[in-house]
């Protein structure tokens, strides 16, 4: 009923895939005969002349120019490139962390050497000293006999 009532406006079209666009006609004024199906071969050229279908055969051969589609796709790039410098960034740190290890070992070898070293050196001083006063000493009882020797 309520369908009767919208296919009764005036200038109303009505879309068929065989037929194309028609116009739909006034029930209370004009009986509509039912659409006889057309033959194969001239079904297949009305389909191919109507300008609906067409349009759509042109979309689908034509590729979409959406911005939100190239949006996404630079997104999708970004994210990508986000993704590996992260990966970077964490191969990095891990070899700086491994880089890190290996100069405090440095640095605790070189310490160590040093303080040998060091030591080693207080240790020549101490007998450079021993030696020093035992020369000075030497030195001091030989000029005392020296001097105290008869002639």
């Amino acid at each position: 009923m309520a369908e009767e009532k919208f296919l009764a406006f005036k200038g109303l079209k009505q879309y068929d895939p065989g037929m194309g666009w028609a116009q739909v006609h006034n029930f209370d004024h004009e009986p509509i005969d039912p659409p006889q199906p057309a033959p194969v071969e001239q079904a297949s050229s009305e389909v191919l002349q109507d300008p609906l279908l067409g349009e759509l055969f042109e979309q689908l051969n034509r590729p979409a120019q959406d911005d939100l589609a190239q949006n996404w796709k630079v997104i999708a790039g970004s994210v990508s490139l986000l993704s590996q410098r992260m990966n970077q960034q964490r191969e990095l740190r891990k070899r700086l962390s491994t880089i890190d290890v290996e100069l405090d070992a440095l640095r605790n070898t070189i310490l160590k050497d040093l303080q040998e070293i060091q030591r080693s050196a207080d240790q020549q001083l101490s007998l450079a000293r021993l030696r020093a006063e035992v020369s000075s000493l030497a030195q001091a009882r030989l000029a005392s006999r020296l001097r105290n020797s008869p002639p």
